[in-house]
């Protein structure tokens, strides 16, 4: 199943789909107040992120509070930065590097 990439006016999204169609069909499933405004079938079936290319060192196990605040925000990272402070206490700066390190983890 080819592997698609699916931007909306304020998300990209990647997923396995049959067609363009239904890659489309998917994101406004789950985005149905956004608009689809480019989709393109990737050249491979997986999709890379350079951790260095991001800042991120170390190891960097998904955090399951960061990717809950970014549920709830519905992907606003401004939102779920807000959220995290709210939930764990954190500065601006600490909050920041965990909704942007689990949103490059794919949250």
């Amino acid at each position: 199943m080819p592997l698609y990439e699916v931007e909306t006016n304020a998300h990209i999204m990647i997923g396995w789909a049959d067609s363009s169609e239904q890659a489309e069909a998917e994101a406004k499933e789950h985005y149905p107040e956004e608009d689809v405004v480019r989709i393109t079938k990737r050249p491979r079936d997986i999709w890379v992120i350079s951790k260095r290319l991001l800042g991120i060192e170390g190891a960097t196990e998904p955090c399951d509070v960061a990717r809950d605040c970014l549920a709830k925000a519905k992907g606003d990272k401004i939102h779920a930065i807000r959220l995290y402070m709210q939930n764990t206490g954190v500065d601006l700066h600490e909050a920041q590097k965990a909704i942007e390190t689990n949103m490059s983890l794919g949250w």
